[in-house]
C-alpha cells in the first residue's frame, strides 16, 4: 500500500536520511536551495500520487523522488556482488567483515599458507581465512581455450563438445574465471586511485542486450583518455525478490524493486532531427515526456520481464554507482565526469557530489558531437545557447560543418573552449559497444535474452581483458596508458 502524506507536514516532505544521505534536494545548480535539505524550501506535489515530486519554492524546478535507504542499499547490493569470491573477513559480527585483503592490507596479517595458497588473519577479530586464488591455477590452459573461444564466437554448445565439458562445468569455469579477474582488478584500481590526484572520467548507459527490450540498462565509467574502465553496474540482479512494485512509491522501503509494467501503446517515432542543436532539444523534449524523467524505462511501451531474478529501477543503480565511484575518489583532488545528454546521469551525478560541486572540485559535463568529429583539434568560434527546460548553457563549435557541443553541468564558465576540445566519452561508449559485438552470439541467444544473469561473469571477465590485456593500434592497453603496467597481461597471467 502507499502511504499518504499531507502538503503541508514539513517534516514528512522528504523521504527519511539514511547514513548522512539526503539526495532529495534542488538539482538546479545556480539556485540557492541546490542541496538544501530544508524543507520549507519546498513544496510536495502529489496529484499524481504514482509520480511524487519536489517542487523548489525558489526557481520551480521538480526533481523526482527517491528513497534514499533503497540508494544506500542497492550501493551495497553492487560492492557485495563486486567482491564475491575475494578474500576477506568473514566474521560477520567483525567491523571488517567483506572488506578485500587486496584493497585494505592494512587490517589484515598474512598468517602462513594453506597447501601453496597464501592464509590471512583479521587484525579485529582474528579469524583467519585463505586466499583460494592465490595458489597455483591448475584449469589454467583449459581456462585460456575456453575463453579464447568465447571470444571468437563459438557458440556454448561448441565449447562444451571442444573441450569435452557439461553447460554447468562450463559456466562454473566462467564463475571461477570472473572470481581470477575481479581479485586482478582490485589491485590495479586501488593503484589508479592513489596515484591520481586529478582524474577525467567518462561515463555512458546503454542497454545490456539491445534487442532483447528485457529492461537491463548497463551504466559504465571509465578513465576518459586511456579508456581504463574502473566501474559498470546493471540494474539487474539474479536472486529473486518478494516484494516488486509497478508503481514506485519513494516513502516505503523496497521501492527500488521494480514490477513488470503494464503495456502502453507504442507512439510512432517521430523523424531524427538533422543538426546538433537540433537533436538536442529532441532528446530535452523525449526526456520531458517521461512519466519519470529520472526513469529511461517509464516511457518503454513493452517490457519484456526477465524470467528469473528482478529488476532494480535504474536510478537507484545509476545512484548507487556514483555512490561507488565518490567512495573510490574521495582523496581525488580535481574529477570532472564526462557523459552523453541524459537526465539520469546528470542527477545522480550531481546529487552524490553536491559538496563537491559547491566546492568546485569536480565538473560534469554533457558532451555531444557529430559522428565525424574528430577528438583534440581546438576549439573555433564558440557559439552559446541556452536549452532545455533547464535553461541549460551549452557551448557550440563547429568545423567543415561538424559540431561538437558541451554543457558545464556544474555552472563554471570562461573554460568553454578547453572542454570542447577535451571533453569525451568515446572510450566507454567504444567499449559498450566492443563488448556487444564481441559476443552478439552470446547475448542474443533467444533464452539468454530473459535470462541476463548468465552475462554478469562475462562482464567481469572483459573488463579485466580490456583493461589489462586489450591493445590499442598502438599496441598499448588501458593499464599501461595508466601506468599500472609496463606490458600487456597475457590471458595465462591474467588467470594465474
Amino acid at each position: 500500500m502507499m502511504n499518504t502524506r499531507r502538503i503541508d507536514n514539513h517534516d514528512s516532505l522528504l523521504p527519511q536520511a539514511c547514513s548522512g544521505h539526503q539526495l532529495n534536494h534542488c538539482k538546479t545548480v545556480s539556485c540557492s536551495n541546490f542541496g538544501s535539505i530544508d524543507t520549507h524550501n519546498y513544496v510536495l506535489q502529489r496529484n499524481n500520487p504514482n509520480k511524487p515530486m519536489l517542487v523548489c519554492k525558489e526557481c520551480g524546478a521538480f526533481p523526482p523522488i527517491i528513497n534514499n535507504h533503497d540508494v544506500v542499499e542497492e550501493a551495497l547490493r553492487l560492492k557485495q556482488q563486486q567482491n564475491s569470491g575475494m578474500p576477506a573477513c568473514s566474521n560477520p559480527e567483525c567491523e571488517n567483515h567483506g572488506l578485500p585483503v587486496l584493497t585494505h592490507r592494512h587490517l589484515y596479517h598474512a598468517f602462513g599458507f594453506s597447501g601453496d595458497r597464501q592464509r590471512y588473519r583479521c587484525k579485529c577479530c582474528h579469524a583467519t581465512f585463505v586466499d583460494r586464488w592465490s595458489g597455483f591455477n591448475g584449469k589454467n590452459q583449459i581456462q585460456q581455450k575456453l575463453l579464447a573461444m568465447l571470444f571468437t564466437g563459438y557458440p556454448v554448445r561448441d565449447i562444451c563438445r571442444r573441450l569435452n565439458m557439461n553447460p554447468k562445468s562450463f559456466y562454473d569455469q566462467l564463475t571461477h574465471i570472473a572470481s581470477r579477474c575481479r581479485r586482478q582488478l582490485a589491485m590495479f584500481d586501488a593503484r589508479l586511485v592513489k596515484n591520481a590526484p586529478q582524474l577525467a572520467l567518462a561515463s555512458n548507459i546503454s542497454e545490456l542486450q539491445p534487442n532483447s527490450e528485457n529492461g537491463v540498462l548497463w551504466v559504465a565509467s571509465c578513465e576518459a583518455e586511456s579508456g581504463y574502465v574502473l566501474a559498470q553496474d546493471i540494474n539487474y540482479q539474479p536472486d529473486e525478490h518478494e516484494e516488486r512494485s509497478e508503481w514506485h512509491d519513494p516513502y516505503t522501503d523496497g521501492a527500488r524493486f521494480m514490477a513488470a509494467p503494464p503495456a502502453q501503446l507504442i507512439e510512432a517515432q517521430p523523424p531524427q532531427p538533422q543538426g546538433l542543436l537540433a537533436h538536442i532539444d529532441a532528446v530535452y523534449r523525449q526526456i520531458m515526456a517521461r512519466p519519470n524523467f529520472e526513469d529511461p524505462l517509464s516511457s518503454k511501451p513493452r517490457l519484456n520481464y526477465p524470467s528469473k531474478g528482478c529488476l532494480i529501477r535504474p536510478q537507484y543503480t545509476v545512484y548507487a554507482h556514483y555512490m561507488h565511484l565518490q567512495q573510490m575518489l574521495s582523496e581525488n583532488k580535481e574529477l570532472a565526469i564526462y557523459m552523453p545528454q541524459e537526465t539520469l546521469l546528470r542527477s545522480a551525478c550531481i546529487s552524490i557530489f553536491s559538496d563537491r560541486i559547491k566546492d568546485k572540485t569536480i565538473h560534469p559535463i554533457y558532451v555531444e558531437t557529430d559522428p565525424d568529429w574528430q577528438h583534440g583539434q581546438p576549439a573555433g568560434r564558440i557559439d552559446i545557447v541556452l536549452m532545455g527546460w533547464w535553461r541549460d548553457r551549452w557551448a557550440f563549435t563547429r568545423h567543415q560543418e561538424i559540431s561538437k557541443g558541451i554543457c558545464h553541468l556544474g555552472g563554471a564558465k570562461g573554460d568553454e573552449g578547453k572542454w570542447l576540445e577535451i571533453a569525451t566519452h568515446k572510450e566507454i561508449t567504444r567499449y559498450q559497444q566492443r563488448f556487444q559485438d564481441h559476443f552478439s552470439h552470446f547475448i542474443n541467444e533467444p533464452r539468454r535474452k530473459l535470462r541476463p544473469g548468465g552475462l554478469l561473469p562475462l562482464l567481469d571477465i572483459y573488463r579485466a581483458w580490456h583493461n589489462l590485456c586489450h591493445q590499442d593500434k598502438d599496441g598499448i592497453t588501458p593499464a599501461q596508458r595508466m601506468g599500472l603496467v609496463a606490458t600487456p597481461l597475457t590471458l595465462e597471467q591474467l588467470l594465474s
